[in-house]
């Protein structure tokens, strides 16, 4: 089912749910029926469906926008633990990264979808040390999803877009794209958001909608907080990206607070984006 410009939707791991009935539940009450789906995975939830949560959500009646990877051993705990456990950053997990990242083109298969997100892990500057191989790595990405005729969305935050943009520049690989999330520049502290959707633009292939203000002390976490009231800016984030002309979904993420907590800030989200839109 096509999904219409800038539609509402929300990240299934958000709401943590264990089950494709329980997420539908929610999507139900929210109002909103279009996903980014979790592949399952510990941080982008798991499933009770095992392997039958691709035929389970596929006749569930929701719509999904593209399928979320994360990796087994990535630690969020702080800024510095995802920089040494994130994605394809450290050299001695990318194989069997390589192999979950297989499984996950599978998944997205599966699910009938054409897109994965997932973060790339932090992407070495031009000129390190190392920046030669993690390229190398990304293109083998590119080339893996090309063959099961997939799309890649990098997830933004764990670089500033400057780089990526250089990164997706010298990859030259059409099917590397970007997952546009504005409160991941500020939580990392890495960029202004509304400047880097004019830079990234082009390669905008869907967006998580959340907000976040900047740390208050460097090397920690800035805080994420309820949509509209921090330092995104996101009635101006949503006009920047109509006026570069993205026309995906919207996808709400929440990633702080119990189920409880999230449902609410997540309602709240879906109340705030109808505003913007109006």
């Amino acid at each position: 089912m096509a999904i219409e410009p800038l539609a509402i939707g929300v990240c299934s791991w958000s709401l943590q749910v264990t089950s494709v009935p329980e997420l539908k539940s929610f999507m139900d009450r929210l109002g909103i029926d279009v996903v980014q789906i979790a592949c399952g995975d510990p941080h982008h939830a798991s499933w009770s469906e095992g392997d039958g949560m691709p035929a389970a959500a596929t006749a569930a009646g929701f719509r999904m926008s593209g399928a979320m990877l994360g990796f087994p051993g990535e630690d969020y705990t702080t800024p510095q633990h995802i920089e040494r456990t994130g994605g394809f950053g450290d050299p001695a997990t990318r194989p069997e990264r390589l192999e979950r990242f297989r499984w996950g083109l599978q998944r997205t298969k599966d699910l009938g979808l054409s897109d994965i997100m997932l973060h790339a892990g932090f992407i070495p500057d031009v000129g390190a040390e190392g920046r030669k191989a993690f390229l190398d790595t990304l293109a083998q990405v590119s080339d893996l999803a090309a063959r099961a005729g997939i799309t890649v969305a990098f997830e933004t935050g764990q670089e500033t877009s400057t780089l990526l943009r250089r990164t997706l520049d010298d990859l030259k690989c059409p099917n590397l794209k970007v997952n546009f999330d504005p409160a991941n520049m500020l939580l990392y502290d890495k960029d202004d958001p509304l400047r880097a959707v004019e830079l990234l633009a082009p390669d905008i292939r869907s967006v998580h909608v959340k907000d976040a203000n900047r740390p208050t002390v460097k090397g920690e976490w800035g805080a994420e907080v309820p949509l509209g009231t921090g330092q995104t800016n996101t009635k101006l984030f949503v006009q920047t990206l109509k006026k570069v002309g993205y026309r995906g979904p919207l996808c709400i993420e929440r990633e702080v607070g119990s189920q409880v907590d999230r449902y609410r800030a997540i309602e709240h989200g879906v109340r705030f984006l109808r505003e913007c839109l109006a």
